[in-house]
């Protein structure tokens, strides 16, 4: 490909390849002016309603101008090849200057506030990014963040704004996703989409319809690993991932660099918020809260927070480490009431007795409710023929399956989903989900504890 001639673009250099295709340096003959040229692969753009989609989506993403956003030129085909030309950043990208430690708190701030900005301007023209991420942020020798591939992830979001479905499975899902899994592609899913998996917001890695909320979700991921160097929801499988992202709350930023204002645990903490409601409303008014917290870094101001939100932010940190989550600080505080009701008020002892029997069996009941409806789970989850067993052992269910078609895994999550938004004591439940164990880790998970359900056909060989 290079030294060829795309229309008036000269191919250079190759600069980079990713899931949708190649990237190469080119001149622009016309205007002799560089261009980054990336040429989409095939198969993305052959169903051509949705080549239709993507042209009408990037065309949209051409008419944005902002500092903060790599402009697209043009979008074209020749000689059997579909390409965007784009403006040339010249630069590191975030991650890399993440992965080389060269980004402290102030450089942070800034290049999270220049993307809040350049999404604001974006949203404002009803186009959300869909792929944000620190590999897609790249930053010039002069400090100026530019937010790349603005448009193009529409690629890996098969739906469009009208809601479809295919094969019982909304095309609202990611592409790669949405589609029925072979053990093989699970595999290239953990190599190579992996990097865009960990930037989800809950609301794209569950399939549902999104908004610019899910790319403030995304830019929270990105300041949480500028500033801590770890990704809060990265997990050793895709689907574990998928989970972590749409179920699990992310460790403080603060409770891995303990020397951080406690404005940043505020401001990640609320990007990262599950509910897109409970977000930042807009990226202008994220943009809004970096802006005070750089003025506040630049200037000295005393960074210390006024007495009520002190008290929202460390019931928050406490929320993600106590177990139930926000349940589990109902309950203590209900228990230190009782305590404190006991402790200092005269009550007889005796006329309690009655009181504390109805209470135990209430207890009882409330505590074996989870036993009732991990059953009922169970008894939902072995009703899909590719499952092969389910086994329940403490607060974890792993769910073996044969194959793992997108369909599956949603059922299975959502099911779990249901489980816990009614479960009113201990823990929440978290599931795995196994379609890739080899026969022998098999049998030894049918020989253990905790086996609900096998199916029909598996047979239980003699120990190894």
């Amino acid at each position: 490909m290079i030294g060829r001639t795309l229309k008036h673009y000269k191919v250079e250099e190759l600069l980079g390849r990713g899931g949708m295709g190649v990237v190469y340096r080119a001149r622009d003959t016309r205007l002799q002016r560089p261009v980054a040229l990336k040429l989409l692969k095939a198969e993305i753009v052959a169903d051509p309603v949705r080549k239709r989609r993507f042209l009408l989506e990037a065309q949209s993403a051409a008419a944005i101008t902002h500092p903060a956003i790599a402009q697209i030129y043009d979008v074209d085909e020749a000689d059997g090849e579909m390409f965007i030309a784009m403006e040339f950043v010249k630069g590191r990208t975030v991650g890399l200057l993440i992965a080389e430690k060269e980004l402290d708190l102030e450089g942070a701030v800034e290049i999270g506030l220049q993307v809040a900005e350049g999404l604001a301007k974006a949203h404002e023209a009803n186009i959300i990014h869909r792929d944000i991420k620190s590999d897609n942020i790249m930053v010039t020798r002069d400090g100026h963040a530019k937010l790349l591939d603005f448009g193009l992830a529409k690629l890996l979001d098969s739906g469009a704004e009208e809601p479809e479905v295919s094969a019982g499975v909304p095309t609202g899902a990611p592409a790669e996703i949405s589609r029925t899994l072979t053990l093989e592609q699970v595999h290239t899913l953990a190599g190579a989409v992996l990097g865009t998996l960990n930037y989800m917001s809950p609301e794209q890695a569950r399939g549902r319809r999104l908004d610019p909320r899910s790319d403030i979700f995304s830019l929270g991921i990105v300041l949480y690993e500028m500033l801590t160097g770890e990704l809060p929801f990265s997990r050793e499988t895709p689907f574990d991932t998928m989970h972590a992202i749409a179920f699990e709350e992310a460790k403080p930023v603060t409770a891995l660099r303990r020397n951080l204002p406690p404005q940043v645990h505020q401001i990640i903490s609320r990007c990262l918020r599950k509910r897109p409601e409970d977000r930042y409303p807009d990226a202008r008014a994220l943009a809004a809260d970096l802006k005070r917290l750089r003025h506040d870094l630049e200037t000295g101001t005393s960074l210390t927070l006024p007495a009520g939100h002190k008290l929202r932010g460390w019931l928050e940190s406490l929320a993600t480490w106590i177990p139930f989550g926000n349940k589990g600080l109902i309950i203590l505080a209900v228990v230190i009431i009782a305590v404190a009701a006991l402790l200092f008020t005269r009550i007889q002892w005796g006329s309690l007795l009655g009181a504390a029997l109805i209470a135990l069996l209430i207890y009882r009941g409330v505590r074996n409710r989870k036993r009732r409806m991990l059953a009922g789970f169970t008894k939902k989850v072995s009703a899909l023929p590719e499952v092969k067993a389910v086994v329940i052992r403490e607060d974890e269910v792993t769910v073996v399956l044969e194959k793992a078609p997108a369909k599956t895994y949603i059922r299975i999550t959502s099911l779990i989903d249901a489980v816990n938004a009614r479960l009113f004591f201990g823990r929440p439940v978290k599931v795995a989900i196994k379609d890739d164990l080899a026969e022998q880790e098999f049998q030894r998970l049918l020989r253990q504890t905790g086996v609900l359900y096998v199916r029909e056909d598996v047979v239980i060989g003699p120990p190894a």
